[in-house]
């Protein structure tokens, strides 16, 4: 049976406040971009793996795919299999990992901020310029319910989630929202020098 919304978000805030954000403060003081991602279980949302971006040390290591590598690097006996996980993403997936999401089998996930917080928030525009101009998507308006996934705003979890419930959720994604501006602040200071193509 599926979990209450309300429960599904206060967990993904807790991932995201207790295991992804420690491994992003030490990635930016590193250099790297502030982006991070979870797997959990679907049946009891227990915690799988949580990473955060690696770029410094190759830039193909986005927070989702270092995720889906410490992911696959756990034996197959002991891995659950990816339909059988919820994937967290702190930022709405950019097109290096939704493909990289979609190739690994999940047919599912979640991300706190949006592609437009990405731009403006946060001062990476990536996301939305290359879904541009590569594959002529505007807006970042690529279908969020497909043959493979159902990609979903945490959001929208959030203000599903029972009246009593949503207003304590809401306070701690603003908080949230305070902690990766400070992050920002910091990647924006190092990033120059980085040797990161997209910084």
């Amino acid at each position: 049976m599926p979990h209450e919304p309300g429960r599904v978000a206060a967990r993904y805030l807790s991932v995201i406040e207790e295991e992804i954000v420690p491994l992003t403060e030490a990635g930016v003081v590193a250099g790297n971009k502030l982006f991070g991602a979870a797997i959990l279980k679907k049946d009891d949302l227990s915690l799988v793996v949580a990473a955060s971006n690696r770029e410094r040390e190759n830039p193909l290591l986005h927070g989702e795919v270092a995720a889906l590598n410490a992911f696959f690097a756990i034996p197959a006996t002991a891995r659950p299999a990816a339909r059988e996980c919820l994937f967290l993403a702190t930022h709405e997936p950019c097109s290096l990992c939704l493909s990289a999401i979609t190739w690994a089998g999940f047919d599912n996930f979640t991300y706190l901020f949006a592609y437009e917080d990405t731009r403006d928030a946060f001062s990476i525009p990536h996301d939305l310029a290359i879904l541009r101009e590569v594959f002529g998507v505007e807006g970042g308006a690529y279908r969020r319910d497909n043959a493979f996934w159902s990609g979903r705003a945490l959001s929208e979890l959030v203000a599903a989630a029972p009246e009593e419930e949503r207003r304590a959720l809401a306070e701690r994604q603003g908080a949230l929202a305070k902690v990766y501006a400070r992050l920002s602040e910091t990647y924006q200071a190092k990033k120059g020098g980085s040797g990161i193509a997209l910084s």
